[in-house]
């Protein structure tokens, strides 16, 4: 009867772990940037330049914003720069830059020498708060309405096209 209810549990003990673990392979996780768009997203960063608190209340007054996560040392953020120069001369959209993982002074080398793009400058030093984004690479940008419903999410450099999907978006 022992034997008989020891295999019965390891039997069940299997079970569940199985079930567990195809139950996990099913879960959505954040990073499953399908699931953001059309979702409001949580605006929690610090300011690159004073470490104030960037928040929802600090983007409610535009119409667009595109969030893009960039460091010095990436070189797709180079390529799709001169998109975020152009984007910042656009009226209808805020450009928020979050700092990834990177070295102030080279962050701001890079920036006097490419010339900076952003209205709002902020920094994710650790990586920590990028994850609330989704963001499991970069560059990455995600473009938001005056909601903060997420309308888009470009992973790796922009391109013409998606420049050319923003603009639209935009000046509807």
């Amino acid at each position: 009867m022992k034997k008989r209810l020891l295999k019965i549990s390891i039997v069940f003990i299997f079970l569940f772990i199985i079930g567990v673990f195809f139950a996990g392979l099913n879960k959505s996780y954040i990073y499953n940037t399908k699931n953001l768009v059309g979702e409001k997203i949580n605006i929690d960063l610090n300011d690159f330049y004073n470490n104030e608190e960037i928040n929802e209340q600090s983007l409610k007054n535009f119409n667009f914003t595109l969030v893009n996560f960039w460091a010095s040392w990436c070189g797709p953020c180079r390529t799709e720069h001169d998109y975020l120069l152009k984007l910042n001369q656009e009226t209808n959209i805020n450009l928020l830059g979050v700092n990834f993982k990177d070295n102030r002074n080279s962050a701001l080398k890079f920036l006097k020498e490419l010339g900076d793009p952003y209205d709002i400058l902020a920094k994710d030093s650790l990586g920590k708060q990028s994850v609330n984004f989704g963001v499991y690479g970069i560059p990455e940008s995600i473009l938001i309405d005056k909601d903060l419903i997420v309308v888009k999410k470009f992973i790796g450099p922009l391109s013409e096209n998606d420049f050319n999907f923003i603009l639209n978006k935009i000046k509807k």
